[in-house]
């Protein structure tokens, strides 16, 4: 995971963030273990045609992710060609709410893709599309410089002047997190480290 995430995954900052900043649980790893982290270059396209993401891989800074709204649409926008093309560009991951191909070829490439399907069904190449404006990926307004993070668990999508707070609060629960685990590994009860209310009838034998 980047240093721009903190080394943090996608739970520990979306609790941290206290913001409505998770992308809908369709989008997800085109393949096992894929994580990626950093700040979000935005595209605007057409459901259907990948043109704009050829201009896009000429455009973004190293070090961004690709964030690519195309209407959801099934078609295989992204593969191993488009992958190639960005890794040699210093980009370190796309999330597309579209769909992609080659998943194998970019497993075993290592590009980190996060998408909403996974086709074969073929695309266009007519449409420039819009960069570098705000975006609509899995439900959530993504903006340019946003710090996307994906992970096993999902994406989510920092603002950019919220970044800095998120991973000291998520520096800050690790640490707790290691004390509550500490005490559960020396008998405590998630009921006491957690403080709730515990059920009279818990420790009931049942009949």
């Amino acid at each position: 995971m980047s240093d721009h995430a903190g080394g943090h995954g996608t739970a520990t900052l979306y609790e941290a963030s206290k913001l409505d900043c998770v992308c809908d649980p369709e989008l997800r790893a085109a393949w096992p273990s894929a994580r990626l982290a950093g700040p979000a270059f935005t595209i605007r396209g057409m459901g259907g045609d990948n043109l704009a993401l050829h201009h896009a891989v000429l455009a973004a800074p190293p070090g961004c992710v690709l964030v690519a709204d195309l209407d959801g649409a099934a078609h295989g926008h992204w593969g191993e060609i488009l992958a190639v093309a960005a890794q040699h560009r210093g980009i370190t991951g796309l999330v597309i709410d579209g769909g992609v191909r080659d998943v194998d070829e970019l497993a075993r490439i290592g590009f980190p893709v996060f998408a909403r399907t996974v086709t074969v069904r073929g695309t266009s190449k007519d449409h420039p599309g819009d960069f570098n404006v705000p975006v609509r990926i899995g439900g959530i307004i993504v903006r340019p410089g946003d710090l996307i993070v994906g992970d096993a668990d999902g994406v989510i999508a920092l603002p950019s002047n919220a970044i800095a707070e998120t991973v000291a609060r998520a520096d800050q629960r690790i640490r707790d997190e290691q004390q509550i685990v500490a005490a559960l590994r020396q008998g405590a009860t998630t009921v006491d480290v957690y403080h709730l209310n515990p059920r009279d009838d818990a420790l009931t034998p049942s009949r």
